[in-house]
């Protein structure tokens, strides 16, 4: 797992009709989109796909529709399979395994104020559902609290725990957690500012706005590799521009409104997400015209 899952991925987004039901042509239409940019592979089924706002049924036919898209392609797809119960969470393990899939990751569960303990049996547990390498999922922002230090040391120690998706500005635990953890996998999930935890050491990125600027973060993960500190800061900053427009928009909403904006229809995000301005469209095309992003769209 630390070596075939480095790199850059897309957490791939969800095509939906304009009355907010999933829809195959149009995730067709994105993936597509995602798989010729060049990034290491895609990240299926998470937060940037308005998981927590979809059925499980919803996602497995996510699963299933991604898995036979990128057949004979060089991409690796990592099923993300956090459900608030794991029953349903055993089930997307399940499938994904059946389609191939090289990895699996998972938000912790979230839908309670869960203990430490709950949360290293519920990964447990999920580790040894399948034989895929599991990815652990560090997001306070999405489920209310971090995880503490030596818990995630524990899981990490689990059988078919392979690494972990790390998407909290705590550098200094990113930091001490991977001396703790040499041998684990280490996916940095904050696009703006992922420059700081390659500094760090971080194996590569798992974000949101890969999935329309992905040929500027596997060209910022070479020029980290390369140690190209004043090329890698130059794209830092561009995407940098991408993200401050995301955030008066609103990022889901937004990064919708930019792929509209280069001719690809993915839909409205479903309800109760919504753009955060009247003019959301307007801003996201202006910002899709600027040269220093518009030279990164595929």
């Amino acid at each position: 797992m630390t070596t075939k899952h480095s790199g850059m991925y897309a957490a791939l987004m969800t095509g939906l009709t304009d009355e907010g039901t999933y829809d195959p042509q149009r995730q067709k239409s994105l993936t597509e989109y995602v798989l010729k940019q060049g990034l290491a592979g895609l990240y299926v089924g998470g937060s940037s796909g308005e998981q927590g706002l979809l059925d499980t049924s919803e996602l497995l036919e996510q699963q299933r529709d991604v898995a036979t898209l990128a057949s004979g392609s060089s991409a690796h797809l990592i099923a993300h399979v956090g459900m608030p119960n794991l029953r349903d969470s055993l089930k997307l393990a399940t499938q994904a395994k059946e389609l191939g899939y090289h990895g699996l990751s998972a938000l912790p569960p979230h839908s309670y104020p869960f203990s430490d303990e709950e949360i290293f049996q519920y990964y447990e547990e999920l580790a040894a559902a399948t034989d895929l390498p599991l990815l652990v999922y560090e997001v306070p922002i999405r489920t209310g609290r971090p995880i503490g230090l030596d818990t995630l040391v524990r899981i990490l120690a689990l059988p078919n725990v392979a690494g972990i998706k790390f998407t909290s500005n705590d550098l200094f635990k990113f930091s001490m957690l991977k001396r703790r953890c040499p041998d684990s996998a280490f996916f940095f999930g904050f696009d703006e500012i992922y420059l700081s935890a390659a500094a760090l050491g971080a194996d590569g990125g798992i974000g949101t706005t890969y999935n329309i600027l992905g040929k500027l973060y596997v060209a910022l993960h070479k020029a980290v590799s390369d140690r190209d500190l004043a090329t890698a800061q130059e794209l830092q900053n561009t995407s940098q521009i991408f993200v401050e427009a995301l955030l008066e928009t609103g990022v889901l909403p937004g990064m919708k409104a930019a792929f509209r904006a280069i001719g690809i229809d993915c839909g409205p995000t479903r309800a109760p997400m919504q753009m955060r301005v009247k003019n959301g469209d307007d801003i996201m095309a202006k910002v899709m015209q600027n040269p220093e992003i518009k030279k990164w769209v595929a």
